[in-house]
């Protein structure tokens, strides 16, 4: 499985891609620090995976969700996205499936 990250801190992405790399079959095909560059990303390298930030600077992993979904890529429309946040309240999980993410982890995690 193709996997990409999008998560501003550099020492959280490399961790997740890290733990991705050395404990499944599956490939990071990127890494993105905003919601912007993951749509780029996204275009660009077709991931079968979006682990993404919530909130990040340029744009929130809630925003570069609706702009997935809403986009002509008809990858858009079926690509799973899971939420990784430290915002673990039921708020949070219900604006993120509203949004149109798929799934919702909890930061940290092991």
């Amino acid at each position: 499985m193709r996997i990409l990250i999008v998560e501003d801190e550099v020492k959280i992405r490399m961790g997740i891609s890290r733990l991705i790399t050395s404990h499944t079959h599956h490939t990071v095909v990127g890494e993105a620090k905003n919601g912007k560059e993951g749509l780029e990303m996204i275009s660009r390298y077709h991931p079968q995976l979006v682990i993404s930030d919530i909130r990040m600077p340029v744009m929130n992993g809630l925003d570069a969700t609706r702009a997935v979904r809403r986009s002509a890529n008809p990858l858009g429309k079926t690509i799973p996205i899971i939420a990784m946040t430290a915002n673990a309240f039921d708020e949070d999980r219900q604006n993120a499936e509203k949004a149109g993410m798929n799934g919702h982890l909890s930061k940290p995690f092991d």
